[in-house]
């Protein structure tokens, strides 16, 4: 009997056991989720290498250090950010990716169809997994798993209040980016059909297009689409033109005069001009438990609209991290 007798998404395939998995523990994320979960002792128990992360280290290092000593799988129990971090090496030396989510929101672990309410049972990616490729995308050569946000996002992750009050700092931050004291982020991009966009209050670019229907608007039909998604806002203007527009294309370049606040994967970072991002197809192994759905619930219930096919109203979907 077929892993997954109700899978609607092609292309997962069995896969052998890995010989040195290893998987990376961040105790702070989601609370504590992995703790409470006793996931580094289940981890040990079952032949998989742990390494807990502890304040000040450096995730690239140990991951690094992990490649360089054999590891043949790599996983990651963890937020969004701590997520790309391992991707980015798992796709570099074709490694299989495990995607354990002991986030707090876990976007990606949702569009890759692992089940976010079974962390423990996510392990079993390890011994009984099955495989598939996906895409993973780049902004001036940093992966990215979920989206990038510039503009109001971009300022907003960057306040300490982001994470614990999401809706509450978006609103503080654009009536602050957006109101009469103060300059808009001076962004500038052409989009698919020609018009150049120069007043921008919210970019999200994506790692493949989301979809805008409710009720699975903001969660991707899939990850192997080799197009990034990309939706903008304008601010309000007397032009005609409608304020928001979203495509999908696999490259895009973003101007700016200085150095732009971004939101990559629900990180704050500072990114030099021009941003140039790109899809890169199928680059990353990725492997799930046989239990797990195996896709995201706008490709198992609503396939829908994605980005590339219509042009939302704004406040239609939401932003990863």
């Amino acid at each position: 009997m077929s892993p997954f007798p109700e899978r609607p998404s092609p292309g997962w395939q069995p896969a052998d056991p890995p010989r040195r998995p290893v998987l990376f523990v961040n105790p702070r994320s989601g609370g504590g989720r992995a703790a409470r979960a006793k996931l580094a002792e289940l981890a040990r128990d079952q032949g998989i290498e742990t390494i807990v992360l502890a304040p000040g280290q450096s995730l690239a290092t140990l991951v690094g250090a992990a490649l360089a000593g054999g590891a043949d799988a790599l996983g990651m129990a963890g937020g969004d950010g701590s997520l790309s971090v391992v991707a980015a090496a798992a796709a570099a030396h074709d490694v299989p990716f495990i995607c354990v989510p002991a986030g707090t929101r876990n976007h990606f672990a949702l569009d890759l169809g692992v089940d976010r309410h079974d962390v423990r049972g996510a392990l079993d990616a390890f011994t009984n997994g099955v495989e598939r490729r996906i895409d993973v995308a780049e902004v001036n050569g940093r992966v990215f798993l979920n989206n990038v946000s510039l503009g109001i996002y971009g300022e907003a992750v960057r306040r300490t209040a982001y994470r614990d009050a999401k809706v509450r700092t978006l609103a503080e931050t654009a009536e602050t980016v957006l109101g009469p004291t103060e300059q808009v982020p001076a962004l500038r991009l052409v989009d698919d059909a020609g018009r150049q966009h120069t007043q921008l209050a919210v970019v999200l670019v994506s790692n493949n297009p989301y979809a805008l229907d409710p009720p699975f608007g903001g969660t991707r039909p899939a990850l192997d689409s080799g197009q990034l998604g990309i939706l903008v806002l304008d601010t309000p203007d007397d032009s005609p033109h409608r304020p928001g527009r979203a495509w999908s294309a696999p490259h895009l370049e973003v101007g700016a005069a200085a150095p732009v606040h971004a939101g990559i994967d629900g990180e704050p970072v500072t990114l030099e001009p021009p941003l140039r991002f790109a899809i890169r197809p199928a680059v990353l192994r990725v492997r799930i438990s046989t239990r797990h759905p195996g896709a995201s619930p706008s490709a198992r219930f609503a396939p829908g609209r994605s980005l590339g096919t219509t042009s939302p109203e704004p406040g239609t979907t939401s932003s990863s991290g």
